[in-house]
């Protein structure tokens, strides 16, 4: 049928309309890569019927791809602008840089399971997604050559939040990440020119920080 929507646009944007905006989120910015990002294409192929559901999901390694509305929110965290070049801490399957790299400059993303690391590199790659610069590694001393970053979104949640994080944020710019063991806490913490101010989001379930943070 001319003109008939690709199923799986179909279903990005039923999974915006239903899971994004009806919870509050409205920049234009985040619900356009929400509905550009070919979520499916990022979790398992025996999981794709399942890609839009409102929920995480498995991909392997005892690591997950987050829910929708988590992705959107943390995007909408970070107040996204073309210019911005962010940090990522946790690449997982790619979706989040994905999503950050159609709203900001320039996305760096740091994976510490090898595996995860080269596979989200070649499908952010093939997908042509040429401002996203990937690293295998422990996030938790960040990327420091590449430092200050606008903003820093962090997809696995550590007991507190790692100093070097602190250190490579810019003035001005904001923090995203899951703090806590069992129960965790979203908070955004922002640099200003006196230190940081910290407030709490909501509260959200999140694989725990590995590598450094455990010790």
């Amino acid at each position: 049928m001319p003109g008939a929507e690709n199923p799986e646009a179909a279903r990005r944007r039923e999974m915006v309309e239903t899971q994004i905006e009806a919870r509050g989120i409205d920049d234009p910015r985040v619900l356009k890569a929400m509905r550009s990002v070919p979520r499916h294409l990022f979790v398992p192929p025996n999981l794709r019927d399942e890609a839009h559901q409102d929920g995480p999901l498995p991909i392997g390694h005892r690591q997950t791809i987050s829910q929708p509305y988590i992705v959107a929110l943390m995007t909408d965290l970070i107040r996204p602008r073309e210019s911005m070049r962010v940090l990522e801490v946790g690449t997982g399957s790619g979706y989040q840089a994905a999503v950050l790299a159609e709203c900001v400059g320039e996305v760096y993303t740091i994976e510490i399971v090898p595996e995860l690391g080269r596979q989200a590199a070649e499908l952010l790659g093939r997908l042509g997604y040429e401002n996203v610069h990937t690293r295998i590694g422990d996030g938790f001393d960040g990327w420091p050559e590449e430092a200050p970053f606008d903003a820093i979104l962090v997809t696995a949640a550590p007991a507190e939040v790692p100093p070097p994080l602190k250190d490579q944020l810019a003035v001005g710019g904001r923090l995203v990440i899951p703090v806590g063991r069992g129960s965790q806490d979203l908070i955004v913490l922002t640099r200003t020119d006196q230190g940081f101010e910290r407030s709490r989001v909501t509260g959200v379930r999140f694989v725990p920080m590995t590598g450094k943070a455990d010790r």
